[in-house]
């Protein structure tokens, strides 16, 4: 069974990828099941994808070729702000990660745009390590817009700001059932296994 090694101790990441590869015969595992020291990236890329590839890249270099190793980067880009905050959405009220901070950083930003010009999107990029081959990089996308005001307490970061496209709640007043079917993660991921069932099916 092929291993794929997450550059996340996340369990909910693990959990989510474990389940969408189930029946392509790979084996999900969090970074410190098989790499328990330090791992701290400088992620200083100027775009999603250069950050998602550092982190797959250095934990590659850590564990060898025993392992595909998939990282990944997610921005908020609001079009009104001319993408912002971009790649600097972690970190957008200062180099904290405050997540409040953030949220009242954008409603600031925003408050003389109207609602119907305060679209955006989420967007995830997954970088996808072998060594001795090419990385590969899938991009999720969430369409929606900026709400005036939050709207729940459920999710994290941004979720209780932004409204997805066709929906009336945002992605904080909604479950993590619901959130994670339609989400930009759970998007690029659905096209992560088609890629890798391709790989398998070219290798058989």
């Amino acid at each position: 069974m092929k291993k794929i090694l997450l550059a996340t101790n996340n369990s909910h990441k693990v959990d989510e990828i474990s389940h969408i590869l189930k029946d392509l015969g790979y084996e999900v595992l969090a970074r410190d099941q098989v790499y328990k020291g330090d791992f701290d990236v400088e992620e200083n890329a100027p775009d999603l994808k250069g950050n998602a590839l550092l982190k797959a890249q250095a934990l590659s270099n850590l564990v060898g070729s025993k392992y595909l190793v998939l990282a990944d980067d997610t921005g908020l880009f609001v079009d009104a702000l001319k993408g912002e905050p971009g790649v600097h959405s972690a970190r957008y009220a200062g180099d904290q990660h405050n997540d409040e901070d953030n949220k009242k950083k954008l409603l600031q930003e925003l408050k003389e745009v109207n609602e119907g010009a305060r679209t955006a999107a989420f967007i995830t990029v997954l970088a996808l390590v072998q060594e001795g081959k090419a990385p590969v990089f899938i991009e999720g996308r969430l369409e929606g817009h900026i709400a005036l005001e939050e709207k729940g307490s459920a999710g994290f970061g941004y979720d209780p700001l932004f409204i997805p496209k066709d929906y009336e709640r945002s992605l904080g007043q909604m479950s993590p059932e619901e959130k994670n079917q339609i989400s930009h993660r759970h998007k690029a991921l659905e096209k992560l296994a088609l890629y890798l069932q391709g790989a398998k099916t070219n290798e058989d």
